[in-house]
């Protein structure tokens, strides 16, 4: 543990009555409090919300304005908000913020290059708020040197002792720990989270590689429902800035079932459903998720809509793909990453029911939506023609430290799309090239930007190798 306080780490808790109401995340060696955060004429002492072995972590809840730009003061320093969402303003997204194996060994200056270059992007013009599409960790490793969950999740122990179980949760809670804060510690993202608020939705990488689509006797046995737990309490703590039962309100179940969101501001709705707490490997999302679902398609909203889907919602059809790989029995390790995603063969009806729960949504309150996603580690966007000049878009960046896959995959990929897909018949969906892009899928790490100029949202890529795209209308 690092002797120097990790924070602040901002998080958005909601929007209401002109304010923006954040907290401030703090990491000290255990029991050390940290200084007070100063936000108007309120000075605000940090709560304990978690304590591990040899750390704790602390959380101060402040408000600043939500309509204009402000500060705050911690330990002496000032700290500018660029908190207008009434106005014209900035959101940056980001994913996929690590690699499966090896990701805490890589050098600062190489795993961290986007957000550097974010930093440099705030700089010269600052964005309002942090949008994270997943993958925030790459707790894969989190398994590992532990006897019960060493072989996760091929081979697992039948029947462990309560004692062996209580011990793996303290093992995971420490590896889960140990990932957060030196991702928080690296200097390029804590001084850029230290300015921008962040709201971050989870994926599996946040949990294991696949979780939810792996096989039930693994998800479901004393290991996997461990490890869920374990992920879970650190996903609310250092993503959330929370803990059980006291989720900030933008949350819509108060109970934590699932752990979508939704936030409303002055021509913007931003909402995020959890594609992973109730998920199997027959369904995306349980009760509590199309719940939610149907309550935000009810709503009458004005402006713009942002639907954070953290796999992609509109795609090609990898269900030809996921067919191909069954029937080739080494190729068959990778069908939890097909599984995973909304164009799966076991998903059908739920995507097409989704899609016609989005697709009512933008008939009825007569403006577009646009649903952002990361994932897969390429660039991309489509389009879905909901008629009347009414269109779905789908906007795919990541991802922000996840290094590129080989070019050959984003070209395979790019072929397969010409077949097109219409799982709503008279709906069909094209992958589209990004502004200045010769090819449907860019194998580039990069973040995406979106700008709200007047009534006029426009949208710009950043990519490692080939710079900012020109800007797309949406």
């Amino acid at each position: 543990m690092r002797t120097q306080i990790i924070g602040p780490i901002l998080v958005l808790d909601d929007v209401r009555a002109r304010e923006m109401r954040l907290s401030a995340l703090f990491i000290t060696e255990r029991n050390v409090t940290p200084p007070p955060v100063e936000a108007g004429k309120a000075t605000v002492t940090p709560e304990q919300i978690a304590v591990f072995d040899e750390a704790s972590v602390w959380r101060a809840r402040f408000s600043v304005p939500a309509d204009r730009a402000s500060e705050y003061v911690w330990n002496g320093e000032t700290y500018a908000v660029a908190g207008d969402l009434a106005g014209d303003f900035r959101i940056a997204y980001v994913s996929c913020n690590g690699e499966e194996i090896g990701d805490l060994d890589r050098a600062d200056s190489e795993r961290n290059a986007m957000w550097e270059r974010l930093r440099e992007d705030h700089l010269r013009r600052p964005f309002a708020l942090l949008l994270h599409g997943g993958d925030q960790v790459y707790a894969d490793e989190a398994t590992l040197g532990h006897e019960l969950s060493e072989g996760w999740p091929d081979v697992l122990p039948r029947d462990p002792s309560r004692a062996a179980l209580a011990d793996l949760r303290h093992h995971l809670r420490e590896k889960f720990f140990e990932r957060y804060a030196m991702l928080y510690a690296a200097p390029q993202f804590a001084w850029i989270a230290a300015r921008v608020p962040s709201l971050m939705q989870w994926d599996d990488h946040d949990i294991c590689d696949g979780w939810g689509s792996l096989r039930r006797s693994s998800t479901y046995s004393p290991v996997g429902q461990t490890l869920f737990s374990a992920a879970r309490d650190a996903f609310l703590i250092f993503q959330q800035a929370t803990t059980d039962g006291d989720l900030p309100t933008r949350f819509a179940d108060p109970s934590g079932t699932h752990l979508g969101w939704s936030i409303e501001t002055e021509g913007l709705r931003i909402f995020a459903p959890d594609l992973r707490s109730e998920r199997t490997r027959r369904n995306i999302m349980g009760p509590g998720g199309w719940a939610m679902m149907e309550a935000e398609a009810a709503r009458e909203v004005r402006g713009r809509t942002l639907l954070l889907s953290s796999v992609p919602l509109l795609g090609p059809r990898l269900s030809l793909l996921e067919a191909g790989m069954i029937a080739v029995p080494r190729m068959q390790k990778y069908e939890d990453d097909l599984r995973d995603q909304w164009q799966s063969r076991a998903h059908r009806d739920e995507w097409r029911r989704m899609l016609r729960l989005v697709r009512d949504m933008v008939r009825r309150q007569h403006h577009d939506v646009t649903a952002i996603s990361g994932e897969i580690h390429l660039a991309t966007r489509a389009v879905m023609d909901l008629g009347g000049g009414l269109h779905l878009h789908q906007l795919v960046a990541s991802g922000i430290a996840h290094r590129a896959p080989p070019k050959a995959w984003a070209r395979f990929l790019g072929a397969l799309s010409w077949l097109g897909e219409d799982p709503l018949p008279e709906h069909p969906i094209r992958t589209a090239r990004l502004p200045g892009q010769p090819s449907r899928y860019v194998a580039e790490r990069n973040y995406l930007v979106l700008e709200r100029q007047d009534d006029t949202w426009l949208a710009r890529w950043e990519l490692e190798a080939s710079g900012t795209t020109p800007a797309l209308a949406l």
